[in-house]
């Protein structure tokens, strides 16, 4: 793909997603003016660009959409079901138009408009109200045939004398054109001239022996970036490449400077006298300012790769509601904290999972209509999506208002499906965690939306691999509540150094509450050590025990923030640092997420988010 194509696409991509969410948020509030000329403005622009960079179905479905929303705002049509469903498949042919480019489909490869696509938007522009019943499939992405001569269509030319239909046949593949009357045939005849004109070859310029066009190519492009883009453009598009290795070396510029400063303060425990003491004098400074610029360096480098994640909540309402109409109920999706920022790889990375839950949601969790007015409850269902800040973490909660999960429900089904034995799971927080096990359904036959057992195994996979933690609470009869906890960048984390067994180890501080002393003995209950805290008995849990380690005396204790909160005993605190954070990646070990080095050069091995928030995974032994 060249520059200017590829820059097309990112722009393109962008106004795609934006239609989308206007077009929900017209459904709702249908004599919104504003919202008219936005969506109109978003295919007028692309539109714009796809002329110039030849290609014609793109041209065509703006072109007929950009009609249907004229006649809306000139009241020639109504914005009706119909109107709204004609313009989300249009919006949708475009997106996958924009998709197959991004992935490296060449301009001629992409498919033509489909003829379902086509109708409805004509039915539409007629004012038509009756929504079809179910959508068709825009065709496959194909290499088109040959050309071959066209059979002649007796159609008056224009007014211009420039029969505009031949015009386009003649350049279109064979049988990508079936000519109509009436009505839909100015429509479609309006949309094919515009393809027409946009995709003859440009005639040489006078003066110019041999342009090829690609002068003017450029300058339409920048009118299209121009209409696209504020009204001021104050950012330029970088390679997320280049940011990883910019981040990178900002991380280990940080660890250098601060091992510095480590070794410029034992220097300092000497005396030195005379030009030498001059020369530390200057050192200490020069070392204290390469500390500042650094950290600087680091925060300015991180916020370059943070985003905010309504990047990634965009994309749901249209699921939802299509989700939603497809399996025969009536559901609102909320949407709160769309600014909230993280870091770009967790934007990216969490697109999937989140599909799948509001997939679950929809066809687990949420009742229909019928069943919900049975309950009680009002007809139409809502689901909400949160996301905020919290301490060196972001939030992201999935809430329904369904009919809850039930504990003992699904004890039974994992155990007839051979995942636990007659005595797992035994409180309600581990039998909601069984529908993480791979395998793990409660449908009793799979369906296109879910019960393969696999969704929500993604999802946990998902969160633990960006270094989270996901935790669920769920009421009968209420609804069910997904709560994602995650650092809000993933290369440098705020961490508490600990040691124990022997073993230097980092604790992520979003977990980490506060630090008490340990008594040699504790009050036991079931058999476990439990030490009261601030007047609640939380138990006590050995980190030497849960890693595997030799025992040694652990008599310092760390309260850890997770659903069920627990002390997490070590044998010592040794401060706090920010690390860089490299995976492991050679091997894989319970509990450990990644290395990191102190300021002292040592080599600390990071404690999992997701491991501590499940209190070690189960896998505890009594603290020494």
């Amino acid at each position: 793909m060249d520059d200017m194509l590829k820059d097309f696409v990112v722009e393109a991509m962008d106004l795609a997603v934006n239609v989308e969410e206007h077009l929900l948020r017209l459904e709702r509030d249908p004599n919104n003016k504003e919202t008219l000329n936005a969506v109109f403005r978003s295919f007028h622009t692309i539109k714009g660009g796809a002329g110039f960079m030849n290609l014609p179905a793109l041209v065509a479905a703006c072109h007929l959409t950009e009609n249907l929303f004229d006649a809306l705002r000139n009241g020639a049509a109504p914005v009706t079901p119909l109107a709204i469903e004609a313009a989300l498949q249009a919006s949708g042919f475009v997106a996958d138009q924009l998709t197959d480019l991004s992935n490296g489909a060449a301009p001629e490869q992409l498919a033509s408009m489909p003829d379902s696509l086509e109708r409805i938007l004509v039915n539409a522009i007629e004012g038509n109200v009756d929504v079809p019943a179910k959508p068709v499939a825009a065709a496959p992405v194909v290499a088109p045939a040959a050309p071959v001569a066209a059979a002649p269509v007796a159609i008056a030319p224009g007014a211009d004398g420039l029969d505009w239909e031949a015009m386009y046949i003649a350049v279109v593949p064979a049988g990508t054109y079936r000519p109509v009357a009436g009505a839909r045939s100015e429509a479609v005849v309006a949309a094919r001239a515009v393809v027409a004109e946009t995709a003859a070859a440009p005639a040489p310029a006078a003066g110019k022996p041999g342009w090829d066009g690609i002068d003017r190519r450029e300058e339409k492009l920048q009118e299209f970036r121009a209409a696209s883009a504020p009204a001021k453009e104050d950012s330029i598009r970088v390679d997320a490449v280049k940011l990883d290795a910019l981040l990178e070396v900002a991380g280990e510029s940080v660890q250098a400077a601060n091992q510095a400063a480590v070794l410029l303060e034992r220097l300092l425990q000497y005396k030195f006298e005379g030009p030498a003491a001059s020369l530390m004098a200057t050192l200490t400074e020069t070392v204290e300012r390469a500390s500042r610029y650094s950290a600087e360096l680091q925060r300015a480098t991180l916020a370059t790769r943070m985003q905010p994640v309504g990047r990634l909540f965009q994309k749901f309402p249209r699921l939802v509601r299509e989700l939603a109409k497809d399996l025969g109920k009536d559901v609102e999706l909320t949407i709160e904290g769309a600014e909230t920022e993280v870091d770009r790889v967790v934007v990216d990375s969490l697109y999937d999972p989140l599909v799948h839950m509001l997939r679950n949601a929809l066809d687990h969790g949420v009742e229909s209509p019928e069943a919900r007015l049975a309950a009680g409850k009002p007809a139409k269902a809502y689901i909400s999506l949160k996301a905020w800040q919290e301490a060196n973490s972001v939030m992201i909660v999935l809430q329904d208002d369904g009919k809850g999960m039930d504990p003992a429900g699904l004890r039974k089904k994992a155990f007839e499906k051979g995942l636990i034995n007659e005595h797992g799971a035994p409180s309600d927080e581990e039998a909601y965690q069984l529908v993480f096990l791979p395998g793990f359904s409660t449908k009793e036959q799979a369906t296109s939306v879910s019960g393969r057992g696999v969704g929500m195994d993604v999802v946990k996979t998902a969160v633990e691999k960006n270094r989270g933690a996901i935790h669920i609470e769920s009421s009968l009869g209420h609804g069910t509540r997904f709560a994602i906890r995650l650092p809000i960048e993933l290369s440098i984390v705020p961490t508490m150094l600990v040691s124990t067994s022997g073993a230097a180890l980092a604790l992520p501080m979003a977990v980490v509450q506060r630090v008490v002393e340990l008594p040699e003995t504790f009050m036991m209950v079931g058999g476990a050590p439990v030490l009261k805290d601030q007047g609640r008995p939380l138990p006590v849990r050995s980190l030497a025990g849960a890693l595997g380690y030799e025992n040694c005396s652990e008599r310092v204790g760390i309260v850890v923030a997770a659903p069920q909160p627990y002390i997490l005993a070590v044998a010592a605190v040794d401060g706090t640092a920010d690390l860089v954070i490299k995976p492991m990646t050679a091997i894989a070990v319970e509990g450990i997420t990644g290395t990191a080095r102190s300021a002292e050069g040592e080599l600390v091995l990071v404690v999992g988010l997701s491991f501590l928030m499940d209190g070690c995974r189960g896998a505890v032994k009594l603290a020494a």
